[in-house]
């Protein structure tokens, strides 16, 4: 229970015991986004839907893929027309790796020197659990106008398929901001890097080791595009420049693959560079692409190698306006939960806000709870008091956005 000259309304009602313990509840569910899982969100998308069944709020469970739902809950405010506001967040991590890696148990949730551990503490169940909480006690405090849109997403860890399929939905199309509850350490994130994933595939010719003068070496031809990737990233650079929170281009190989490690006398005759590039608003992908695809090809023909580039997935460089009604409801909700005005950051990745604003052109800002740095690391937490401290600035957020230019609405 908070008092005081900035306590508000629902910060009596907001049950931040419960939120920890959802938080753990979700983290000792192993729901990793991995190839050929038959259910991945399934269980956590169940235990969200039955605590929305309990708080008497409608939603659905729409599967995106087999065992991928999404749960979406409508909380109608009670106080009249007024804009709708989404909170949204996921429910599948990442693989923890080897558990011997870890000093904690992966899944166990463990609470210790205040902090949680576990995989998806921080991304980002205990945003989930925050969202929801913090929606709950808003609601517990009396009507407000308009509505609140709390969407539960699959797969973002992989094609964003949940967002995707959310973004194509009617309900999309009534939402007027977006506040996406991914672990930015307090960061109030206006914009996010966008990325692009490229694949080559290298042909050249097969011939023995001990000859090749009869072969042409993808492997040669990988190693000579890696080292002119460097080129196309200075270029960038020089061509886009840099953004005050998101940095500039990188352009980073990440796969190399050639040959047989049973068969050390083969030159092969294929060969892979997989490549992720992360752009910032104003980056021309097709222009950089195009970059990529030029230098790779006249690098690959030294080796008389030819490429092939495949684009795996292009997701854009996002920004929304500082000024933009659900910042402004967002930097006054932390600043009267935090007694201080948030810093402006940007997301080092994507999140489902990037898929939201491309597909559905909703205005999206990221805050949440847990480390800028600390996803997909191994010994993942969250400080415990950050999950009672995000639900409240989303109370106060949804309380901003919602009666903002309303008479005596803002408070």
């Amino acid at each position: 229970m908070h008092s005081g000259p900035g306590a508000q309304p629902w910060d009596s009602l907001l049950d931040t015991e419960a939120a920890i313990a959802f938080t753990q509840q979700l983290v000792r569910l192993r729901t990793v986004n991995s190839e050929g899982a038959e259910a991945v969100e399934r269980p956590a998308a169940e235990l969200v839907s039955d605590l929305f069944t309990r708080f008497g709020w409608e939603h659905t469970v729409t599967e995106v893929a087999p065992g991928r739902p999404n749960v979406v809950a409508v909380v109608e405010g009670g106080g009249g027309p007024g804009p709708t506001l989404m909170f949204e967040g996921h429910t599948d991590v990442v693989t923890e790796g080897d558990p011997a890696d870890w000093s904690v148990d992966p899944y166990g949730a463990e609470i210790r020197d205040g902090r949680m551990w576990g995989r998806g503490t921080a991304d980002m169940k205990s945003g989930v659990a925050a969202m929801i909480h913090g929606v709950r006690a808003l609601q517990q405090a009396g009507p407000f106008p308009g509505r609140v849109v709390l969407g539960v997403m699959a797969d973002e860890e992989g094609m964003m398929l949940g967002a995707k399929a959310f973004a194509a939905s009617p309900l999309a199309g009534e939402v007027d901001g977006v506040i996406v509850c991914e672990p930015e350490g307090y960061e109030v994130c206006t914009s996010a890097r966008g990325g692009i994933r490229l694949r080559l595939d290298l042909t050249g010719v097969m011939a023995h080791g001990a000859m090749p003068q009869e072969g042409r070496s993808p492997i040669a031809a990988g190693a000579r595009i890696v080292e002119a990737l460097d080129e196309v990233q200075e270029w960038a650079i020089a061509r886009f420049g840099s953004h005050p929170h998101a940095g500039s281009v990188t352009v980073t190989p990440t796969v190399l693959l050639g040959g047989d490690p049973d068969q050390l006398n083969v030159i092969p005759a294929h060969g892979v560079v997989g490549i992720d590039v992360r752009t910032i608003p104003g980056t021309d992908h097709a222009e950089l692409t195009e970059r990529v695809r030029t230098t790779a090809e006249r690098a690959a023909d030294a080796f008389g190698v030819t490429v092939d580039l495949t684009v795996v997935d292009d997701r854009p460089a996002i920004e929304i306006p500082e000024d933009h009604p659900v910042v402004r409801g967002l930097v006054a909700a932390h600043t009267q939960v935090h007694g201080s005005a948030p810093a402006f950051g940007a997301v080092p990745g994507t999140t489902d806000g990037t898929i939201l604003t491309r597909d559905a052109g909703l205005p999206t800002v990221v805050y949440g709870p847990g480390g800028k740095w600390i996803a997909h690391q191994k010994d993942e937490y969250v400080e415990v008091r950050e999950i009672g401290e995000y639900a409240r600035v989303y109370a106060a957020a949804a309380h901003h956005f919602l009666t903002a230019g309303r008479k005596g609405g803002a408070a």
